[in-house]
């Protein structure tokens, strides 16, 4: 367990998480890596702008693009009502959001606006479904980049977490795969937030939680996953998910990341081993390695996170609040700190968030 406070380590996830949002905002979506480093030199070490006409385009270096404009939403959310209150969140998605869409891609908050987000919008506005009928399905990280503030005030609390982070995610995106790699995710930064580092013996902590039910996953293998015996019951269902297989993807990849037989390097190219793309399938098992390989280095996990081009802003959104539970504040460099526009006000938010979630 780590030493540091429940505090210092629920505000480094969340800064953590606004920091390689920012990062990633310059250099996003380049999947012609050389390209990327004409425009950007060898190594990205830093918070840079896009060029003219790429994503984002007119924001500038150390801003947030739209992931980052929905994660501060919701901790308003968080922090104003004290605890989840998905009718306010709503609210503010349709008074806040929805009226500075279109519908197109290339619009609104940041200057993009992902696609599960765009279909809320036409569910919303151009439909006029109501909440609970507006998701769709998209299998991109887009619920995780908002839910892991939901995953840091009930990190003590993982029944909890599980179904704030469930309820929350189909609101935009209702496959059933996604919503539980979705929740997995928060699962992992809950413990994290906690204390406990990303190695191969989290998923086996998560399983506990399976078993005792606070996790809403089906599971029929026994301790260390051993198989069944002849005649044992299947065991009622947990919940919702039909696999626990997204809790013992963190392990694997920390068990990889751990093995000095395995090697990416440079670690950056952990996007090309598990895919660039935006879907969430490619962007978790590489935020999970680098999350464990620089379980003690902010810096290098969110800088070989934004290097490896593709969809880096995801993934560096989603290593750097991995890391930054790992690491808490104190352990971010100060420089990106420095850096990051509206610093002081998001800190002030997730100490807030801490505050409540540590009472």
């Amino acid at each position: 367990m780590s030493e540091k406070t429940f505090q210092d380590r629920a505000v480094g996830a969340i800064m953590g998480a606004f920091i390689g949002e920012s990062l990633g905002m310059g250099p996003h979506w380049y999947y012609d890596l050389a390209e990327m480093r004409r425009d950007y030199g060898d190594w990205i070490d830093g918070y840079t702008a896009p060029r003219p006409g790429r994503y984002h385009a007119g924001l500038k270096a150390g801003q947030l693009s739209q992931p980052g404009f929905i994660l501060r939403m919701l901790l308003d959310s968080l922090v104003s009502c004290e605890g989840y209150d998905e009718v306010d969140f709503c609210r503010r998605l349709d008074q806040e959001l929805l009226p500075l869409l279109d519908g197109t891609p290339v619009n609104g908050p940041g200057g993009y606006t992902s696609q599960s987000i765009r279909e809320l919008w036409r569910q919303r506005l151009q439909r006029r479904q109501p909440w609970g009928r507006t998701g769709g399905h998209a299998d991109t990280t887009e619920a995780i980049e908002r839910t892991l503030a939901l995953a840091v005030r009930y990190a003590r609390e993982p029944a909890q977490l599980a179904a704030a982070v469930t309820s929350n995610t189909i609101l935009t995106q209702v496959d059933e795969t996604v919503v539980s790699m979705t929740v997995a995710y928060g699962a992992v930064l809950g413990l994290l937030v906690q204390g406990h580092s990303l190695d191969a013996r989290l998923s086996g902590r998560l399983m506990q939680q399976v078993k005792s039910g606070a996790l809403p996953f089906h599971a029929v293998t026994g301790d260390n996953l051993q198989p069944p015996r002849p005649g044992d019951p299947d065991p009622p269902r947990a919940g919702r998910f039909a696999s626990p297989d997204a809790l013992l993807t963190p392990s694997h990849m920390a068990a990889a990341a751990a093995d000095p037989q395995i090697r990416i390097e440079p670690a950056w190219k952990v996007a090309i081993v598990y895919g660039m793309p935006c879907a969430i399938y490619h962007q978790l098992p590489a935020a999970y390695y680098l999350a464990a390989r620089f379980r003690d280095d902010f810096e290098a996990a969110v800088l070989h996170a934004v290097n490896g081009g593709g969809q880096n802003q995801a993934r560096a959104m989603l290593a750097g609040a991995l890391v930054g539970a790992q690491v808490g504040l104190a352990g971010i460099p100060e420089r990106f700190l420095d850096g990051l526009e509206e610093t002081q006000t998001l800190c002030r938010l997730a100490e807030t968030l801490a505050s409540q979630a540590n009472s």
